[in-house]
């Protein structure tokens, strides 16, 4: 029985190193906040356009971050 739990712990710290890799992944300048902030009134939700003017940067990226920063689903 100590293993299952055991197992279980494991699951549950690899789950939250993913989460803050992923966190971490989405870190943006000051710049690139304000620029996607500017993009997101001018053309809204169309993340691809915003990620023509961010160099190395994903729609998925910009949108994961702008959901996770700004959505307001609360």
């Amino acid at each position: 029985m100590a293993d299952s739990e055991h197992s279980s712990s494991d699951e549950t710290s690899v789950d939250f190193k993913e989460e803050t890799s992923k966190e971490s992944e989405l870190e943006f300048s000051e710049d690139e906040e304000t620029l996607i902030i500017r993009m997101f009134n001018i053309v809204g939700e169309r993340w691809s356009l915003i990620a023509g003017r961010i160099p190395g940067r994903t729609a998925e990226e910009i949108e994961e971050y702008w959901n996770t920063r700004y959505s307001t689903s609360e």
